[in-house]
């Protein structure tokens, strides 16, 4: 069986994970059980974790676009420092075959950690391509083709689904599909918590739907039978 690659990114503030720590993080708890389960089935699969609550990427600034808009032969000392974290970042996405993200959901939207990864990692000329004399396709994905996204997400209300009294609202799953697909990565899956901000009954079972959905999806994926026993594979740990 061939070896893949999986990343796996956590986006929470929360720094534990729910039903272990005390306001522990739903996502942490999602993202786990998903790449536990894919290890018990791909142990030969290489792990890469990346933990942006805990270590935030730099926000773009004035000086990272100049550089990233400068060509890469002019570029100085300089600029090639101000990019240096963004290269790292493009580097381990391109060497992915899966992407997995927790994000919650904050005040809508995704963490801003989450947000700094997306900047980072959309960059003309890496991972997006762009020709202003294309006059009927100026931008097209650099990313090699097949990856695919795993978004496992929270939310305290519950509702924003597709078709979901909610589903307007919910700028969480949009903010990383779409700027994904403009680089390439199209195959999206998703599974979330909901009701969290009810801590009742209500959050139990959402809990326990999502828990059952991500094994299924991880069967799915990995297309072979889960086998529990084994939680073995190799790991790599960046910026933990």
């Amino acid at each position: 069986m061939p070896t893949d690659h999986v990343l796996h990114i956590d986006a929470s503030a929360r720094p534990g994970l729910s039903g272990v720590d005390p306001h522990g993080s739903h996502t942490r708890r999602l993202t786990r059980r998903f790449v536990d389960r894919w290890r018990a089935i791909r142990p030969q699969d290489v792990v890469t974790y990346r933990d942006l609550g805990r270590k935030p990427p730099s926000p773009v600034t004035g000086e990272w676009i100049a550089a990233a808009f400068a060509p890469a032969d002019q570029r100085d000392a300089a600029m090639r420092a101000h990019l240096a974290e963004s290269d790292h970042l493009i580097a381990e996405l391109r060497r992915a075959d899966l992407v997995v993200i927790g994000a919650p959901m904050y005040n809508l939207g995704v963490p801003s950690p989450l947000k700094a990864w997306i900047d980072n990692i959309v960059r003309v000329g890496v991972t997006f391509g762009f020709d202003r004399n294309r006059t009927d396709d100026p931008y097209w994905p650099m990313l090699p083709p097949g990856k695919r996204l795993v978004i496992l997400s929270s939310r305290g209300d519950c509702g924003y689904e597709a078709g979901g009294r909610l589903e307007t609202f919910n700028l969480v799953e949009r903010s990383i599909t779409l700027p994904m697909s403009y680089i390439g990565i199209t195959e999206t899956y998703g599974v979330a918590i909901e009701n969290d901000e009810f801590a009742d009954d209500r959050l139990s079972a959402s809990i326990a739907k999502a828990e059952a959905a991500i094994d299924t999806l991880v069967q799915e994926l990995a297309g072979t039978p889960l086998d529990a026993s084994s939680h073995t594979g190799s790991r790599e740990a960046a910026d933990l």
